[in-house]
C-alpha cells in the first residue's frame, strides 16, 4: 500500500526516538529497524534520516558517540537522552491527540480504541 509521504514528515522524530528509547543504534540500523517494524512501509534513505540525526543532536534529543562494531568497523551510534526522553513523551501525546482528531473527523475509532 501506498501512502503520502507527506504525513510521514511530523512522525520521524517519534518514531526514530521511539527505537532510541529502545536501545541504542546506528544510522543504518535506525534505517532498518524503521523498515521493519513498519511492514516496508518506511524506507528511509540515509540522506533523509541523517539531517533529521543531526538536528536531534543539536536539540539535544540524542548523543551520537562513536563505537567499534563486531566486524571491527567503527560506527556512530545514537542514544537518546533525558531530554528526548521528555520529548518523546510529548510526542506520543501530540500523535495520539492527533490521530484520534482525524479519526473522529472521518468517522473511526478514538485512537487507543479497541481495533486501533
Amino acid at each position: 500500500m501506498e501512502f503520502d509521504r507527506g504525513l510521514l514528515g511530523g512522525s520521524t522524530i517519534l518514531m526514530v526516538l521511539s527505537l532510541l528509547h529502545e536501545k541504542d543504534m546506528y544510522g543504518y540500523e535506525i534505517i532498518k529497524e524503521l523498515d521493519s517494524k513498519s511492514g516496508n512501509m518506511f524506507q528511509f534513505k540515509e540522506g533523509t534520516l541523517y539531517p533529521v540525526l543531526h538536528r536531534m543532536e543539536n536539540l539535544s534529543y540524542v548523543k551520537g558517540y562513536r563505537k567499534e562494531a563486531e566486524n571491527g568497523k567503527e560506527r556512530k551510534y545514537y542514544s537518546i537522552t533525558a531530554e528526548g526522553v521528555k520529548q518523546l513523551e510529548a510526542e506520543r501525546k501530540k500523535w495520539k491527540s492527533f490521530a484520534c482528531s482525524v479519526n473522529m473527523v472521518i468517522g473511526g475509532m478514538a485512537y487507543g480504541s479497541e481495533g486501533v
